[in-house]
């Protein structure tokens, strides 16, 4: 499963969080987490540990769970690349509306010349 499918599901994400600001926990503190079954909870700990987005370490019987730093990280760098590509592309508007907007000044300002000399050439050519 890859990392965007497993977060998809709304419970994951939920765990995902849990583990970012409570660090390693139990499955078991996990699933008191949730109100759905530990079995339900087993499975999208297995879930997210498919897709890497967690770590499970075995203490005798208990299975600690953690996030997984790297993966994380992988899902920034991408995140903020999508942001920054993002940013180009409302810079690259932007640049496209001030080049407009300046052309349309250009165009008013050339009709307001050929209005204003051809007013004054006719008051010119009338007075006399």
């Amino acid at each position: 499963m890859d990392v965007f499918t497993a977060l998809a599901e709304p419970h994951r994400r939920s765990i995902v969080e849990m583990l970012a600001r409570q660090g390693q926990l139990s499955a078991s503190a996990i699933a008191r987490g949730f109100q759905v079954s530990p079995p339900a909870v087993s499975q999208h700990l297995k879930a997210l540990r498919e897709a890497g987005l967690i770590r499970m370490e075995k203490r005798a019987q208990q299975r600690l769970y953690e996030l997984n730093p790297e993966t994380m990280r992988e899902l920034e760098h991408w995140a903020q690349r999508m942001a920054n590509e993002y940013e180009r592309q409302f810079d690259r508007l932007e640049s496209l509306v001030r080049q407009e907007e300046k052309r349309e000044q250009t165009v008013r300002g050339r009709k307001e010349k050929q209005h204003g000399n051809g007013s004054k050439a006719g008051k010119r050519s009338q007075s006399r």
